[in-house]
């Protein structure tokens, strides 16, 4: 397996540093850097306490992890974070944009979200074309339908 090795500044003594977990999952853990009481409705950025230098041709995805919503009724408002690797600085903080469904509070190291990274996707060239060579599945949701 092949081994990237990430820079990070940690901006809080409050949470638990990151880890890899080898064989239990590829995506990290990332906590709440601070307390925050929202209330039904609220939309807040939740900062998670670091800064991370990736290598280039690498972007890190952000998510909520599965059980956010159940525990704090929260829906990451752009569904995937992605962050790339100019984002890079000692005040680039990781944040996560996050709406409240319900009153709810978020206690420092509470983790809220995971991150993996990823490779940069390769240059894309677009050959336009009249017709493509597939079968027509009959468009958008159409699966199992007869």
């Amino acid at each position: 397996m092949e081994k990237v090795t990430l820079k990070i500044k940690y901006h809080t003594d409050a949470i638990e540093k990151l880890a890899y977990i080898d064989g239990k999952s590829d995506w990290i853990d990332l906590r709440a850097a601070r307390r925050y009481e929202l209330k039904k409705g609220d939309w807040q950025l939740i900062d998670l306490g670091v800064s991370i230098a990736l290598p280039e041709g690498y972007e890190a995805h952000v998510v909520p992890r599965s059980s956010t919503y159940r525990t704090w009724g929260l829906l990451q408002t752009n569904s995937c974070g992605v962050i790339d690797n100019t984002y890079s600085g000692d005040g680039d903080v990781w944040m996560v944009p996050m709406l409240a469904t319900r009153d709810t509070v978020v206690e420092v190291g509470d983790r809220i979200c995971q991150f993996r990274i990823m490779k940069n996707q390769p240059q894309i060239i677009f050959d336009e074309v009249e017709h493509l060579d597939g079968i027509n599945r009959g468009g958008f949701g159409t699966t199992g339908r007869k």
